[in-house]
Formats: C-alpha cells, structure tokens, sequence
C-alpha cells in the first residue's frame, strides 16, 4: 500500500490523505488488478461465476489486510466507510454489477468496532458518463454529464449520517485528471464529515 496526497484543485478546497494498493495501467501491466474488470461485470464480457467469486475473494483479502493499515496511520480512533457509486444511477445495475461495493460491506462486517458500514450512505440516482470508456460499445449505452464541479452532489443522495464522521471514502480506480473522486470528497465535506481519507485497490499510472 503506498500513501499519497490528492491535491486540492477546482474540484476539491483542500489537500486529502490518500492510499492506493497497486499501480493501475492496463491489462498488460504486472501486477495490474485485472480482477476489477470482473467485478464490474459489464455486458460486454461473460464472466463464469467462478470467476467473479474468485475476483470478489481476491478484493475481499487486500481489503482486509490494507484497511486496518490505514487506520494505523491516522489519527481517528473509527472510521466509516464509504464507497463510491458507480457512473450510473444504482437502480439500474444488477446485483451482481455491485460486487465491489458488496464485497467493502462483507471486509467491513469483519472487522471490529473500529469501521463502521456506510457503503448504501451514498446513492447514485442520476446517471453521468462512464470516463473510462473511451469509444462506443455494444450494449452499452454512455449518456450523461462529464464531471463537473458539484456533479456528485447533483447526482447522489448523501445520507445525513455522514455528519460528524470520519469518513473512509473507498473507490476501485483512482485517476487524478478525472477528479471524480475529488468532487466525492469535497461533497462528503460539504454533506458535514468531520473528516475524509482517501483509498483506491489502483491508481492510474499512465495520467499522474
């Protein structure tokens, strides 16, 4: 797990402690966490079942053993997680194109007091754009905004159980020009959490 710092900017008032398991940057990259791809489970590939048990199993134990790490390095004695939404609205996936937010709630429910469950505190109910995908494809459909500013309180409820907390805010891939995840943090700011850390399984190497 490598520490880093997600820079304030336009989308974002404020630097934020981070932490990422490994370098993202492709299927061709060693080490690359390919296993994300199954847990998004998305029309264009067919994943056996066996091989989004196996990718959920995998998640399942770097979640385990980076999470308590990070509360190490910290000065919170508790942290409620938080997981951001996929790009479209959550009503419109299956369950099981949920399995990374499914398996964050199962590595939370085995821990201690020490992490608390917020991964339904946040709730995408207006779809904005896929950014990764990078042309069409088959049954797929892309619509919605590009990030902007403000775009994650526009198009997510936030629980009002966010306020006072200190916040783990989990997603699977961070990129630093999307700022996606920038404009999440800054919204659970503004939503009232006491605090925000930051953590990925990847972060995108070829955009740093």
């Amino acid at each position: 797990m490598t520490p880093f710092t997600i820079e304030h900017n336009n989308y974002l008032t404020q630097n934020i402690q981070g932490y990422y398991h490994t370098d993202f940057g492709g299927v061709t990259l060693p080490n690359n966490p390919n296993f994300l791809y199954k847990l998004k489970n998305d029309p264009h590939h067919n994943w056996s079942d066996y091989r989004i048990q196996e990718a959920q199993h995998e998640l399942l134990q770097i979640l385990l053993n980076d999470l308590p790490e990070i509360l190490t390095k910290i000065d919170v004695n508790q942290l409620t997680v938080c997981v951001v939404p996929r790009a479209k609205a959550d009503n419109t996936y299956r369950p099981n194109q949920l399995l990374f937010k499914a398996t964050v709630r199962n590595a939370i429910n085995q821990f201690g007091n020490n992490f608390i469950d917020g991964t339904n505190f946040i709730v995408r109910h207006t779809d904005t754009k896929t950014t990764h995908l990078r042309k069409p494809m088959e049954g797929i459909v892309n619509e919605g905004s590009e990030p902007y500013p403000g775009i994650s309180f526009d198009t997510c409820s936030f629980s009002n159980n966010i306020i006072g907390r200190d916040i783990l805010l989990i997603d699977d891939i961070y990129t630093k020009t999307v700022n996606i995840d920038e404009d999440m943090i800054q919204s659970l700011l503004n939503c009232g959490a006491n605090s925000v850390t930051f953590y990925s399984i990847g972060n995108t190497v070829h955009n740093q």
